[in-house]
Formats: C-alpha cells, structure tokens, sequence
C-alpha cells in the first residue's frame, strides 16, 4: 500500500527541507498524536540522496516508521534487537537507539541526516544514549543535520526542548536545549477541525475519583509509587466504583484503555473488569507475552487494556473510542499523549469518550506553559506585548467573568528576524523587572549583573540584612495597600498606604496636577505596581487612580529611612523569592 501525503504533511517535509539548507542547527517539528509523522519521515528519507539514519526507543515505532517508508517500493535496513534484526547496509537505516548506541561500528559510514522520533526523550547529558550517538555520528560528518519529531515538545525536568519557535517567532526558554528551533507545528484543534482526528470528549463529573491533590502540593515534578498505592488505598472502594462506571459508560464502545498509576493499582483494576475481554500490559513483561496481548487488542478480541506507564507512545490502536485516566500526571505533555491515543481515525468512529478520575487539569489544546505555576488559582491567559504585539501564553488570575486580574509574565516571548542569516533576538519588553540604580535599565528579575551597563545589582536578601541592621529603617512586610485623597495646600494629592502584617503602615505621596507629576507617577508607581504591565493606561487624578487601585500590585517588602518626623520610602521589592519569610506565609 502507498500512501499519499495530506497537505499539512508535505508542508512539514517542505519546511524541513528550507531549512537545512539555510542551516545545520538541529530543529523539531511538532505534529499531534494520529498525524502520521511516520509519512514524514518516509518522504523526507525517499528524496534523500545520502544515507539516512531513523532513530526512536521503542521497537514497535522503528517498525511502524519501516514499513510506511517500504511501502513507496523502496528498501531499507532494520536495526533493533528487539524485532532480531541488525541490518546496516542500505542507503536508510530504521533503529532503536539502544541498539545503534551499543554498536557504534556499524554506523561509522558518513550520515547525511539523522531523524528522531519521539525527539523529546533526547536529553542534553553527554553520556545519554542519544548523546554518544550523535557524537560518533558527527565525528564522521561535521555537517550532520538532526531532525526531531514530537507531539509533545517538552519535558517535565526541563521545559521547551527548543528554544525557538520560528513559524510563531516565539522564544521559548534560555535553558540549554539541543535542538535550535522548532520548523513547523500542526495544532490539535487544527487536526480536529479538519477531521484528521476524532474528537474527544471530556466528561468531567465521574462516579468517584482520587485524590492526589495532597501529593501534588508535595511534588510538583513526579509521584512516587509507595506514596501513590497509599492514596489509592485511602481511597477504600473507588476503584470499585470507578471500574462499574468505565464498563458501563462503554457498552457501545469498541475498545478502552485504562491507565493506572502503579503496577499494584492495575492489578487491582484488572480484578474487577471482565476476564474473558480484559489483559494487563506491563513494563516487566516478556516480549512475546507483552505482543500476544497487544495482538489481540488490535483484533478486537479482547476489549479492556490496562497499562502502567507503558502505552503512552508507539502504540497504534485506531478503534479505541474511551479512555480511562486514572492515574495522576504534573506533564501536559503525557497527559496528551495519553488521551491521543483515542484520537485516531476509524470507521463508525465517532468521537473518544475521555474519563479523568485522577484530578488532572491540563487542556489538551493549550501548549506547556515553561514557568512552574504558581498557585492553585492560576490559569493560562493570553497577554499581548505592548511593543510587538506578540500574544504571550502566561500564567494568570482571572474573575468569574474570565477577565484577566493579574499575569506572572516576566518577559514577552516575541520573537525579531531583521535578518534572515542572522540568529533570531528575543524582545526587550520586560512585563516585570529589576531596575539598575545606575542607569536604569530593565533587567530581569532574577539578574545579578546588568544587561546595559554591567553593573552588579543589589541581591534583595542583601537589601533586607543590611536595612534592618540600621536604627533609622524601617522594613515592613506588606501584605496589601491602601489608596486615599488628601489635600495639601489646597491641592489634592494621592496617599498610598503599605500595610504590615502586623498593624505597621508607610505612606507614600503623589500629585496628579500636572503633566510632569502625571509622568512622574506613571514611572514612579504605575511601571512598578500595575498587574497587567503593558495596558494604554494614563491615570489623570488621585480619584482616577483611587477608582482603578484593582490594577496595582503590592510589593512584597517596603524599605523606609527616616527623615525628620517622617519616614521616606527608599525601597521596594517585588517578586521576592529570597529566604526571608514573606507575609501571611507562616
């Protein structure tokens, strides 16, 4: 059989093709689960003129991208232990990268192009299988080009796995990565709407559920198996119930998979479904066992597949219409896969039924968000830059009509290509910073040493010891502000009140008359405090400010030195993230 390419897939080929020829930096592309990267990489390996090398971990995909590639007429070479082949002699070569890793050998030919699959398993350590490959790879062709496909461009441990993204001229991440830039992405909802996918359809009100959120305030990067059996058990008859409902729910379902958080909990869940039409999957099992199983899923000869951890790649089952999470996950990207594998194509096929009794709350459409998030409350919201206009993806705080309160965006990812043989820069509009006393630029705020000038900036906990070591400074811990008219001189003036957790309070004055007082508080105050940085906001008066104080933020601590009778603020911290203990957070 030989397949044609849609549309969005030759796109895909044509970009990579643009591009390494501008380029040897490694790039990625992004497309979905069920979009057919494996017709990608066989086209791309057809128009090759120079030996190509496929790489992937896990053998069912070295063989599912071999046999798309075979089937335009053409023969390639296997490489994997696990299906018993080490074939190295043709002009493309398909591999696991366990096996081309352990026999470095037989790749010593020069390679034109390495292409990865499932590229974000790729780690930057040197002594990575992926590593050590690629070294021997370009020790025999300096010019090597390395190309990754992906569904799921990040990594739990570490964030964007590029740092560029050139089609959305986004920055992604300072963090060293491996590969330079994403090429090209096809959204979910984009597949979706096209009818390349099947829906999913979320059900969000289950039977019963488990609750990890205890494990979740404890671990924000993994769970541990002992601790999770734990909750599960604490969570006496759930699963009883959460299995009656899954049977019951897919009467007029196909296939289901079910996803367990330990090797314990699936073993229990495959208690309570049907023998005759249920099977287990784990990670320890025999190779010949573990394709018996699967076989007969594929067949529709049994109904219920249960898997730990083990299905959530490489696997190809277009007739599962229900998924069944219950098993919690801090990865956007897994919990993507995990329902894509519903996603696929087939005949009668409506939509996929998806069932969370795990408390999982990432959107399957909205892209990782690089920045640990912050608090509970938060939201991904889309901020648009002042200066470019690039719409940033930031965590946020939204009101019950889903208008956005507060953002936590530090720069705008926003992205400028003035020249196409020079490297991309990222804008220089900062939504929240650390201004050098010297000459005032904008610096990030974790900065030591500024971008401008160089000049080494204050650490904040060094601030903090050297103030409250003096009689004369006062240092308050604010824990919220106040906004109020007053008249001095028969003018009317702004007070802005810090309030300590402890009753302490420090005023600060401003005069609104003028428009040199009106800018002076716009850089003084406004840059400073509001919470949505950026908006085309000019206050005209204390009552104009006192009306909109829902805009402004309140720093974390306020520095005042006495002069005279009064005290006068010197300093303000934001976004403190030192070891002195904030307000309220005792």
């Amino acid at each position: 059989m030989t397949y044609a390419l849609r549309p969005y897939q030759q796109d895909a080929v044509d970009a990579t093709v643009t591009h390494f020829r501008q380029s040897n930096d490694a790039a990625v592309i992004v497309l979905p689960t069920g979009a057919g990267k494996s017709l990608v990489i066989a086209e791309l390996a057809r128009i090759a003129q120079r030996r190509i090398l496929v790489l992937t971990h896990v053998k069912e995909l070295v063989e599912q991208n071999h046999q798309k590639y075979e089937s335009y007429g053409l023969q390639a070479s296997i490489f994997s232990a696990g299906l018993n082949r080490k074939e190295s002699d043709q002009q493309v070569v398909f591999a696991s990268v366990q096996s081309a890793a352990k026999n470095l050998d037989q790749f010593s030919d020069e390679f034109s192009l390495l292409i990865i699959d499932e590229c974000h398993r790729v780690s930057i350590e040197k002594d990575s299988q992926y590593q050590v490959l690629i070294t021997h790879l370009r020790n025999h062709n300096n010019q090597l080009k390395v190309l990754g496909l992906t569904a799921t461009p990040y990594r739990l441990d570490g964030g964007w796995i590029y740092q560029w993204h050139l089609t959305e001229k986004r920055f992604c991440t300072e963090r060293e990565t491996f590969f330079k830039s994403c090429i090209f992405e096809l959204p979910l909802r984009h597949m979706i709407n096209h009818g390349y996918l099947t829906p999913a359809r979320m059900v969000d009100a289950p039977i019963a559920f488990y609750d990890f959120d205890a494990l979740r305030a404890a671990s924000v990067l993994s769970f541990e198996e002992p601790d999770i059996d734990q909750m599960i058990e604490k969570s006496q008859r759930a699963t009883v119930k959460i299995i009656e409902q899954i049977i019951e729910l897919s009467d007029d379902r196909k296939a289901v998979m079910i996803f367990a958080a330990t090797v314990r909990h699936a073993k229990e869940i495959l208690g309570y479904l049907p023998p005759h039409n249920s099977a287990i999957i784990l990670g320890d099992m025999r190779n010949n066992a573990r394709d018996s199983v699967i076989t007969a899923f594929k067949n529709q000869q049994i109904k219920y597949l249960v898997n730990v951890s083990v299905l959530t790649t490489g696997f190809d089952a277009p007739h599962v219409d229900l998924i069944a999470i219950l098993r919690p996950t801090e990865s956007v990207g897994l919990y993507q896969q995990i329902v894509g594998r519903g996603l696929r194509l087939s005949p009668n096929k409506e939509d996929c039924l998806v069932l969370d009794y795990a408390g999982n709350t990432h959107d399957l459409f909205r892209p990782q968000i690089d920045d640990v998030k912050p608090n509970s409350k938060s939201v991904a919201v889309e901020i648009p830059c002042p200066l470019c206009q690039h719409p940033n993806q930031f965590w946020g705080l939204t009101d019950e009509d889903g208008h956005i309160i507060e953002h936590y965006g530090r720069r705008c990812q926003g992205m400028h290509l003035d020249d196409l043989n020079a490297a991309p820069s990222q804008c220089d509009f900062r939504f929240r910073f650390k201004e050098c006393d010297q000459c005032g630029a904008e610096n990030d705020i974790a900065a030591r040493q500024c971008h401008q000038c160089n000049r080494l900036l204050v650490d904040p906990d060094t601030k903090l010891k050297e103030a409250l070591k003096l009689n004369d400074v006062k240092v308050i811990r604010c824990s919220g502000m106040s906004f109020s008219s007053t008249q001095k001189n028969d003018k009317q003036r702004l007070m802005i009140t810090y309030h300590d957790e402890d009753g302490a309070e420090l005023n600060e004055y401003f005069y609104l008359t003028t428009s040199a007082q009106r800018a002076a508080f716009k850089h003084h105050f406004v840059k400073h405090h509001e919470r949505t940085r950026g908006e085309d906001y000019h206050p005209s008066s204390a009552d104009d400010v006192i009306e909109n104080q829902h805009r402004y933020r309140h720093p974390d601590f306020v520095i005042a030195r006495q002069e005279k009778r009064y005290w006068t603020i010197r300093e303000k911290i934001f976004d403190y993230e030192g070891r002195y203990r904030r307000a309220n957070s005792l």
